[in-house]
């Protein structure tokens, strides 16, 4: 970025084209919305849609020592990664705190990290400060453009452009290949629930692949998604959003990440989380529905007991798939079973929230 000025992706002049409803995000142009937040969701539940997600960070770490760092930073166990397969991990802080969520790839002689766009300088400068040295860390960030193809029709649509053979590509893993008759990097995962892909682009291929994605796309009624149908996708799948869900104050098994949390391995913060594991956390983070289809809780709000307040809505949204009010917050434990009841302040009134078992849609098609 220069002169504060958001910085736009490389898709940005198709974004325009396409009438996308631009805004600033994590100092970027990034598209929110085309023909609407409802339309975009049901469109990738039911169908196909392609994301521009070139706003995420990349970075590579290699060097002799570099499954040693990368254990001593993340929660999960890279040890379990063998080239070609992708764990989903956190960083922490001594204080249990989570630093970023993030993907970790794994390369014969390389990892690769995918972290929040928000997070991308903060996550950097943090692992630099723990480097060990015989390990070295490359911001790639400004020289990759992600694309993501998200829905049931995934695979059908990106199988016409590639000869990979996507049928036996599991879950969590990356190829490199042609698509489109470029050579890129791409992986079987997503933020959405439904089965899709993402894709790795770098600079010289960026035109040729949105042209290509975006021409089959039309047998495939492909359906453009922007930033608002991202949020209430992953919503729905009770996707953690840093800065909402999880940040610093938070601890993984506070949030219902203990299964990216591995306790027989040495990494910053373990002794916190594995006290906080055993002692059972005061609070949890939760999933609610509402009855009131006219209560939409948002960020913030109070959860309130017994007309106490005793914490906030983290995420919220009228969900476009379920028809109704849904929303994730940490309450007490006490109050975290699946069944139990808190009340929401919307607007100077109160209304009935039921913790419900995640995730909230339960018929997503990923692999």
């Amino acid at each position: 970025m220069t002169d504060n000025q958001p910085t736009k992706t490389a898709f940005y002049e198709h974004h325009v084209k396409a009438g996308a409803k631009m805004v600033d995000f994590a100092g970027f142009h990034m598209p929110v919305q085309y023909q609407g937040i409802t339309a975009e969701h049901l469109a990738v539940r039911s169908k196909v849609g392609l994301f521009d997600l070139s706003h995420m960070g990349e970075f590579v770490v290699r060097g002799n020592q570099a499954l040693e760092f990368l254990q001593r930073v993340t929660t999960n166990n890279v040890a379990d990664l063998k080239p070609g397969q992708i764990q989903y991990s956190c960083m922490t802080m001594s204080s249990g705190g989570i630093v970023d969520d993030l993907l970790v790839y794994c390369a014969e002689d390389r990892y690769m990290l995918v972290v929040n766009a928000a997070n991308i300088d903060k996550d950097f400068e943090w692992l630099k400060s723990q480097m060990t040295e015989d390990a070295e860390l490359i911001d790639i960030s400004d020289s990759v453009s992600l694309l993501a193809i998200q829905g049931p029709d995934s695979e059908a649509l990106l199988s016409e452009i590639t000869d990979h053979n996507l049928a036996d590509m599991p879950y969590y893993t990356w190829a490199q290949d042609k698509i489109a008759g470029s050579e890129i990097m791409f992986s079987r995962t997503g933020y959405t629930g439904e089965d899709g892909f993402e894709l790795y682009i770098t600079r010289e291929h960026t035109e040729k692949l949105w042209d290509a994605v975006t021409e089959v796309g039309k047998k495939h009624d492909l359906a453009l998604i922007g930033l608002g149908a991202r949020d209430t996708l992953r919503l729905e799948m009770k996707m953690a959003l840093y800065g909402n869900d999880i940040d610093e104050t938070t601890t993984p098994i506070e949030a219902g990440l203990s299964w990216i949390v591995n306790l027989d391995k040495e990494f910053l913060g373990k002794d916190v989380l594995l006290k906080q594991k055993q002692d059972k956390p005061s609070r949890r983070l939760v999933c609610l529905t509402l009855e009131e289809r006219r209560a939409i809780p948002r960020p913030g709000y109070d959860i309130l007991v017994e007309g106490e307040a005793v914490g906030k809505v983290t995420s919220g949204t009228f969900s476009p798939s379920l028809q109704q009010p849904i929303a994730l917050a940490y309450v007490p434990r006490k109050k975290a079973k699946i069944g139990s009841s808190v009340e929401v302040a919307i607007r100077n009134k109160t209304f009935e929230a039921n913790v419900v078992k995640p995730p909230f849609y339960k018929e997503a098609s990923h692999k």
